[in-house]
């Protein structure tokens, strides 16, 4: 008589024939590991040890900006933690670097150098950059993929390495034989910020155009091909369509520009430097100290000043750069 009901597994196989194999469990295993590293990170010990390394990160510039009110004869001949067993604070030293004379300080000339020459060069790359990631994502022409490539490649050459022959640009053009095609870019006035707004132009392009092709490029093509439909051009789908999507993106590589121009020292120091009429905040902050350091207790408080700046940028725009950093993380 059989046996009525569902065969156990190993009798549901015919003889001669080879049983299934079992499904794979490797996605419970990894969700089990995931969660012994979440435990793990979130345990009262990794607490304890990221309390400390963030006490340590910031112990330096707390006593920075202790130094900052100390009076100069102190921050010389005291440490900084001095200050709780004796307190005593003055504001000269702001007093000083703001509007000294121009041997000690007077950087809020130098505050109007630094925007002038953030802000363009930061629009510039935000331009140019969502434009040409436009253009390489969805239209298509020959040599695209060639021309994302070199782009891409451009970010391994070191910038110490054009230095030299861009300002050899600048200061002596562009020539064939005796024929001046380019000439020399000897401006004055307003206009002398241009040499330092194309070299930062130039340097933040191919990070912000491979930056912003990868936002861009991860749009649902249904989008493009209905406006397409209603006949739209390239014009009006990057004007209406796309740049409204890839806003976050944006403000994410403002900010990164921004504070890279912001904080350089090194362009600003070879393109503007060499005229204290163009020279930006980090060129000033670095003669502060005068010619043997004597004078470094200057450095305490212009580098506070100098900070205020990149911080309510990236305060005020935090939102904004977090929704721009977990844009197209998640597919669907």
């Amino acid at each position: 008589m059989s046996k009525t009901g569902p065969r156990p597994e190993a009798e549901a196989a015919e003889p001669g024939t080879a049983a299934e194999p079992a499904p794979e469990r490797s996605a419970p295993a990894d969700r089990g590991a995931a969660a012994r590293v979440r435990r793990r990170l979130t345990s009262g010990t990794a607490s304890l040890v990221a309390l400390v390394i963030a006490v340590v990160w910031t112990l330096p510039t707390a006593g920075l900006f202790i130094s900052s009110f100390r009076p100069s004869e102190q921050i010389r001949t005291t440490g900084w933690w001095t200050f709780f067993g004796s307190p005593e604070v003055t504001l000269d030293n702001y007093r000083d670097v703001l509007f000294g004379s121009a041997n000690d300080g007077r950087l809020a000339s130098h505050f109007v150098n630094s925007f002038v020459i953030t802000l363009p060069s930061t629009v510039f790359v935000l331009g140019i950059a969502a434009l040409a990631a436009y253009a390489l994502a969805w239209i298509d022409f020959r040599g695209r993929d060639w021309v994302f490539l070199g782009i891409f490649a451009l970010q391994i050459v070191p910038l110490q390495m054009s230095l030299v022959p861009l300002l050899r640009f600048f200061s002596q053009g562009v020539s064939i034989g005796e024929v001046q095609l380019l000439p020399a870019w000897e401006l004055t006035g307003a206009m002398a910020f241009t040499n330092v707004w194309v070299a930062h132009t130039i340097f933040g392009l191919p990070l912000g155009i491979f930056l912003m092709h990868n936002f861009i490029s991860q749009l649902p093509k249904s989008l493009f091909e209905a406006a397409r439909v209603d006949g739209a051009g390239h014009g009006t789908i990057f004007r209406k369509v796309a740049l409204p999507l890839i806003a976050p993106a944006l403000v994410s590589l403002g900010i990164f520009q921004f504070l890279w121009v912001w904080n350089d020292l090194l362009v600003a120091l070879i393109f503007a430097g060499g005229d204290t009429a163009t020279a930006p905040l980090t060129v000033r902050l670095a003669e502060l100290a005068g010619t043997r350091g004597e004078a470094w207790h200057r450095l305490t408080a212009g580098a506070f000043v100098s900070i205020i700046v990149p911080l309510l940028v990236f305060f005020l725009l935090q939102r904004y750069f977090v929704r721009g950093l977990l844009a197209g993380s998640v597919k669907g």
